[in-house]
């Protein structure tokens, strides 16, 4: 395929960007089954290793700020802090910008186990093939990034 570096027209676009909706559904569903094979290993459901990473990547955070940052709903996110919590992966700590809400942060426990989980998954990843470059993957962020920007006010409620 000759591609070249002009943007595509709209029409194009759209019909391009539905190839990559076409691979991301099953992409999502097969690497949500493997990390919940991982689940025996870690312990680990697919939302609570969601909410260990965010936290890992950007500290302390309340339950509506992961929700937003995920693009889930509070409620989602509370069941799997709550289910965290309760394995002692995350603790609540006072919010000195807002009271009645708390922040979340990870626990010894929880920084352990998400560092293995990572740890398994960018050895699986670490098979993948086609000679991808740098230029490649920060290609598809892009475009990824433009596709999610586009849909950032559907609501998750």
């Amino acid at each position: 395929m000759n591609e070249t570096a002009r943007p595509l027209p709209p029409d194009e676009l759209g019909r391009r960007l539905t190839e990559v909706f076409d691979l991301v559904g099953p992409l999502y569903r097969r690497v949500q089954r493997k990390v919940e094979e991982g689940e025996a290993v870690e312990g680990l459901s697919v939302g609570v290793r969601a909410v260990l990473d965010l936290l890992l990547k950007h500290g302390p955070m309340t339950v509506p700020q992961m929700g937003r940052a995920q693009a889930i709903s509070r409620q989602f996110v509370q069941r799997m802090v709550n289910d965290a919590a309760a394995r002692g992966l995350v603790e609540s700590i006072p919010n000195p910008a807002h009271q009645r809400s708390s922040l979340i942060r990870l626990t010894g426990p929880g920084d352990a186990a998400i560092t293995a989980v990572l740890a398994r998954e960018h050895a699986v990843l670490r098979g993948v093939g086609g000679d991808l470059t740098g230029a490649d993957v920060t290609a598809c962020l892009r475009v990824l990034g433009e596709m999610l920007k586009l849909f950032e006010n559907v609501d998750v409620n």
